[in-house]
């Protein structure tokens, strides 16, 4: 049995129509981001974490891509919880803040991008396996506690960003576990020939990417939420998610960098949403 999330998105949620750079500058782009995995190679396992975020810029300045960020950046030991559009994702993630990451066990096998995910320490998951879930759980929350940051994305496939998935409950167990903050993170990027859906493959996604004129990837992080002991993994998953669909950008915008309390009453869901927007008027108010 395969727990597998089942994306509606395909190839057709591409539009096509981006302006596109000659063939003589995409080899180049494609000959420099094989020179930049190969440097991560041999630099991550020395320098583990603290090279992160270098390769990682690297692989988006080899690529071509922009590289946008607002919102507070997360304190050690948070848990980030993000859309998932494209491999991308990933990259850009590393390169605002050295995280481990929660992947399927099938990133593994990907050229460079895989090895360096596991010369990282990420933390990966055999959806052929369900029953091993909780130990994956568990190995998050370890992380957590010893406090180093994990980003997983909860809906647990790619998406063409127009549309979402649903946020699962499971790794949020892992931060109320814990104890530790979970700072919800959206992902948007300005073409939709970055989204990773349906029968696309690794080398594919690349070239296509690495032929763009331009491409920019944007971060918004929303102010984190902290769950009590004893918080239900699936409110608290609803209520990251919810940050993420009331559009957030607009308070990233502002840069709110506060902390969200989030206990286990039923109803917490839509006193966060009230606690939202006192936020938002008392930001607006300074």
């Amino acid at each position: 049995m395969i727990w597998q999330p089942v994306s509606g998105c395909s190839g057709a949620c591409r539009t096509g129509g981006d302006d596109a750079v000659g063939g003589g500058t995409a080899l180049v782009r494609l000959v420099t981001l094989c020179a930049v995995l190969v440097m991560g190679l041999l630099v991550v396992p020395v320098l583990r974490g603290a090279a992160a975020p270098a390769v990682a810029r690297g692989v988006l300045a080899a690529l071509g891509v922009r590289l946008r960020r607002t919102g507070p950046l997360p304190r050690p030991g948070t848990l980030l919880v993000a859309n998932h559009v494209s491999w991308l994702d990933i990259v850009a993630l590393l390169a605002v803040t050295p995280v481990k990451l929660v992947a399927k066990c099938e990133v593994r096998a990907w050229p460079g991008i895989g090895a360096l995910a596991a010369a990282l320490g990420a933390i990966f998951v055999d959806r052929s396996r369900p029953r091993s879930l909780p130990v994956t759980v568990a190995a998050v929350a370890a992380q957590l506690r010893a406090g180093r940051s994990v980003a997983v994305f909860p809906e647990g496939t790619t998406f063409c960003g127009a549309s979402r998935g649903r946020f699962r409950p499971a790794m949020f167990q892992a931060a109320i576990d814990a104890g530790a903050a979970v700072l919800p993170v959206s992902i948007t990027y300005d073409s939709t020939a970055a989204a990773f859906v349906g029968d696309d493959l690794l080398w594919s996604s690349v070239r296509r990417i690495a032929g763009l004129r331009g491409l920019t990837v944007t971060l918004v992080g929303a102010p984190a939420l902290r769950p009590a002991l004893g918080a239900d993994r699936r409110v608290l998953a609803g209520t990251a998610q919810s940050f993420l669909n009331l559009g957030f950008s607009a308070a990233g915008e502002r840069s709110l960098d506060r902390d969200t309390g989030l206990g286990a009453r039923p109803g917490c869901l839509n006193v966060l949403t009230v606690n939202f927007q006192a936020l938002c008027r008392r930001d607006a108010a300074h």
